[in-house]
């Protein structure tokens, strides 16, 4: 098979989450336990940082691997969903697994693969840690694809981990009460091993500190360690001031990523890099300061407030859920505009009355349909939308809704599109 159609095989021969939904959750790790056994368990040969979370996990992880980077090791990215091309998922050194990689592997394991029936993300994952062995990697970063307990990644013993934040996403799945996906997101715990959690919340906290004491894992909440305060803010990127229990570490530490929600995320990366430092890993602070100033050059991430025009501004962002819209419409607030066009696609499974109650009902609305068979019909949209009071128009496609909006905007107005990430993927 030539690279087109071994892509073709692993979409449609398996089963895969982001496209058809719940038929491809599994829920256990007996088939990443049957892949990687098979494999000589590949995800033992390496070091491993394990970072979970409902929403910051991607830019977490990705600036940790970019400090990483900058300290002189060689690290592995995994992250998912792709947003352009499948292999986003699997970087080493920024670089992504090449093409011809991902043909011999699924040629080699094919009849293994068939054998074991496993998912689309189940197979990634265990692409993932086969090539990472096959580069030698020093240390690799693992975001967690869904929840933590019964995620495939969860097969690894990590040095250190992270749980960004906690807000309702995935409910049918990990549970419709903060306090259950807490648990659910806690069970990446290890009996030994130090995790960061990124926020304290009065409903998830107490879940962390229990799940903490009874797997014999170490935690501490980064918002005790580091405090960050954005100084400058544009659309390329931002400065903070980053005080380290009370005492300034850096003046303006420089992010090249935009948005709001990045403070948080700034301080969970530094107190997880600190983790590492303590366990003897050479980090210096000039490779904090150059990994996080070029966390988009070194760990590729995309669809994080990303600019994809100028007069009008129009911004993508990947936030799908009610906390991520929430940052999301701060950073419009913060952006001097006059009038805002969202064009907004989601997927049909997700619960998005709360999401639409939260929209600015003073916005022009281009609804449109993520081209994923588990997009939401864009007629549905519509008229949901309207019921929350907003109005617009339904488009055929994300393309046809994006260049209405670019239509109809002047140059001093703002254009926003996203509501899923498979929106976004087809503007980055």
């Amino acid at each position: 098979m030539d690279y087109a159609s071994t892509l073709q095989y692993l979409f449609e021969r398996l089963p895969m989450y982001q496209r058809v939904g719940a038929s491809a959750y599994k829920k256990h790790l007996s088939n990443t336990i049957k892949l990687c056994d098979a494999l000589g368990n590949p995800q033992d040969s390496f070091p491993t940082v394990h970072v979970a979370g409902t929403n910051g996990k991607g830019s977490v992880s990705s600036m940790t691997n970019s400090v990483l980077m900058e300290a002189g090791y060689k690290c592995g990215l995994y992250t998912s969903p792709h947003l352009s091309s499948f292999t986003e998922r699997i970087r080493v050194n920024g670089e992504e697994i090449p093409e011809q990689a991902v043909v011999h592997f699924v040629a080699k394991y094919k009849e293994m693969m068939e054998e074991v029936e496993p998912s689309f993300f189940e197979a990634t994952v265990a692409m993932a840690f086969w090539w990472f062995r096959e580069c030698a990697l020093d240390i690799a970063v693992i975001e967690v694809g869904m929840g933590g307990r019964l995620d495939s990644t969860n097969i690894i013993r990590p040095i250190a981990g992270a749980i960004t934040n906690i807000s309702m996403d995935h409910a049918q799945h990990l549970g419709d009460t903060l306090p259950l996906i807490a648990a659910e997101k806690a069970g990446i715990f290890k009996r030994d091993i130090p995790f960061v959690i990124g926020q304290r919340h009065s409903e998830t906290s107490a879940v962390f500190e229990q799940m903490a004491a009874e797997s014999g894992a170490s935690i501490v909440f980064a918002e005790d360690m580091y405090k960050a305060k954005t100084v400058q803010c544009d659309l390329r990127g931002q400065d903070f001031k980053v005080d380290f229990k009370g005492k300034t570490s850096w003046q303006s530490l420089h992010c090249d990523l935009p948005g709001v929600y990045q403070v948080e995320n700034v301080a969970t990366a530094l107190t997880l890099i600190d983790l590492l430092r303590i366990q003897g890993w050479r980090i210096l602070p000039e490779h904090i300061s150059e990994g996080i100033g070029n966390v988009k050059r070194n760990s590729g991430l995309l669809g994080r407030m990303t600019l994809l025009g100028e007069d009008p501004v129009i911004l993508t962002d990947v936030g799908h859920n009610e906390a991520g819209i929430e940052m999301v419409l701060k950073q419009i607030a913060l952006i001097p505009h006059q009038q805002l066009h969202l064009v907004l696609g989601f997927v049909n499974d997700k619960e998005i009355g709360k999401i639409l109650t939260m929209l600015p009902k003073s916005a022009h609305y281009y609804f449109v349909r993520p081209d994923v068979p588990r997009g939401l019909d864009v007629e549905s949209l519509r008229l949901q939308a309207l019921d929350a009071g907003l109005t617009g128009n339904a488009f055929g496609s994300v393309a046809e809704g994006l260049a209405a909006a670019k239509a109809n905007a002047h140059p001093k107005d703002l254009v926003f599109v996203g509501g899923s990430t498979f929106v976004v993927a087809e503007v980055v």
